[in-house]
């Protein structure tokens, strides 16, 4: 590494980095922002700006705790239905204490380690406070410091929407930030939404005993993904909890005991705790962009090139504050991007979004990859498709599973994959194949047929569906 390649950065002060107020690099954000800080940029004289709890979204209040506790759910759920393997079991207990505080146990030290080694480690220092911009360069600290960097990072990440008639209620509620460390179990869950957070904690509560009821102003849940698929889960879904459509809240009330959620067509519901899971906002409006000249989307989201770059000069932006896809391992990605574009300005490499797969750990598990069908149909794409059932294959029937599928789409003429979409057991799993077909452009018959599929694993639904596509 050369020094042009670090844009001739000035030699580190013979000062203490806490006495400095004059970085090298500013990253507002300590989850993805915070995994940027590669070797090559370790050299750097680098503020972490954080003024909630270290580490982020994914490791605090999202991927991780959520699902430490679906994993726990899961094998609530095993239990509970058992007898269907001829296995006469009884879940005597959820003790949720005991759940919590073992996820937690793991998860908060990591947390204070890192924000330890941030705050006392080589060449960085940690800001735990709010920051603004007051021009490109420099930073306003709500502590009443002033700092200014060569190059500022933005990884400020998102935060839950509350809507109004929440929010103006009064009524106390929790988000995806609370609702993981409550005291105890409510007997009787609201959880308003129907995206990929609501219908996560329903299985959560569901599967620990809880009396769940999901209100969502759409036609089904997940109404993001496949039709299919949606459709397939908001039937399945109303077999294990109440399930209202199209349900518009017109009022709320309670307290801390209670709440009550009414309706626009008269009715209403009742329970001990309200969980609001009506998607994320980018932490862009709390940033005073516009000072610094950073451009954000009508959504909000900050506003990049391919190489994370902003409108402003080096100012970058990675993760949930500027992504449509408000996913861990996009801001990975990101994050890798960005510190590569830092270290080597002159060989930039660009953030690949083609084939950006998801995950709802949910009961079915779903898993996602490449376009939906309605999006084909919508861009006049031409596509065949198949949708194959897990009971089909032997480990099918080892599992008595009678509601998992694979649905492929792909282009007929070139042969190659344009969409997967899994609903079943390990769905996270079985698709990265697909996903690595789509990356690598193999096509259908060459992956079909280019190696073994171990039987009898569930892979081989996969398999099955592949076999089935109709293409040249």
């Amino acid at each position: 590494m050369t020094a042009e390649s670090l844009g001739e950065l000035p030699a580190l002060s013979a000062t203490s980095v806490a006495d400095v107020t004059h970085f090298d690099l500013a990253v507002i954000g300590s989850g993805s922002g915070n995994s940027l800080i590669t070797a090559e940029l370790a050299g750097w004289r680098t503020a972490v700006i954080e003024e909630g709890t270290f580490g982020g979204t994914c490791l605090n209040v999202g991927c991780i705790p959520t699902k430490m506790y679906v994993y726990a759910a899961d094998v609530a759920d095993t239990v509970r239905h058992a007898a269907r393997y001829g296995i006469d079991a009884t879940l005597d207990d959820v003790r949720w204490a005991a759940v919590r505080d073992r996820i937690f146990g793991r998860i908060d030290p990591i947390s204070a380690s890192g924000r330890e080694y941030r705050a006392h480690g080589p060449n960085t220092k940690l800001f735990a406070t709010h920051a603004e911009f007051t021009d490109p360069h420099t930073l306003h600290l709500s502590s009443g410091e002033k700092l200014t960097a060569d190059r500022i990072v933005i990884a400020a990440g998102s935060r839950p929407i509350v809507p109004a008639v929440v929010s103006a209620s009064g009524v106390p509620f929790h988000t995806s930030d609370t609702i993981m460390r409550i005291e105890e179990l409510p007997r009787r869950l609201a959880i308003l939404g129907g995206g990929y957070v609501a219908a996560e904690f329903a299985h959560i509560f569901g599967a620990f005993g809880v009396e769940v009821t999901v209100l969502a102003r759409s036609r089904s849940l997940l109404r993001h993904l496949d039709g299919e698929i949606s459709r397939r889960f908001t039937e399945l879904a109303k077999q294990r909890w109440d399930v209202r459509l199209e349900a518009q809240v017109t009022g709320i009330d309670g307290d801390d005991r209670r709440v009550r959620l009414e309706f626009a067509e008269g009715s209403a519901v009742d329970a001990e705790a309200l969980l609001v899971a009506t998607g994320r906002l980018p932490n862009s409006d709390r940033l005073a962009l516009d000072q610094a000249g950073v451009d954000v989307h009508d959504d909000a989201r900050v506003v990049v090139d391919g190489f994370q770059r902003t409108t402003a000069d080096c100012v970058w932006a990675l993760g949930d504050v500027c992504s449509p896809y408000q996913l861990k391992h996009v801001s990975n990605h990101e994050a890798k991007v960005v510190a590569h574009n830092l270290a080597y300005p002159d060989d930039p490499v660009r953030a690949d979004h083609r084939f950006v797969p998801a995950a709802v750990f949910t009961h079915p598990q779903i898993a996602t990859v490449g376009l939906t069908e309605e999006q084909a149909v919508d861009r006049g794409i031409p596509f065949v498709s198949t949708t194959e059932e897990y009971g089909d294959t032997a480990y099918g029937w080892a599992m008595e599973d009678t509601t998992g599928v694979c649905k492929l789409l792909a282009d007929p003429s070139t042969g190659r994959l344009l969409g997967a979409h899994l609903m079943g057991p390990q769905a996270s799993s079985l698709i990265q194949p697909l996903i690595q077909a789509m990356s690598l452009g193999q096509r259908v018959r060459e992956l079909a047929n280019s190696q073994y599929w171990i039987h009898p694993a569930m892979i081989e639904v996969v398999e099955n569906a592949l076999l089935n596509l109709c293409v040249d």
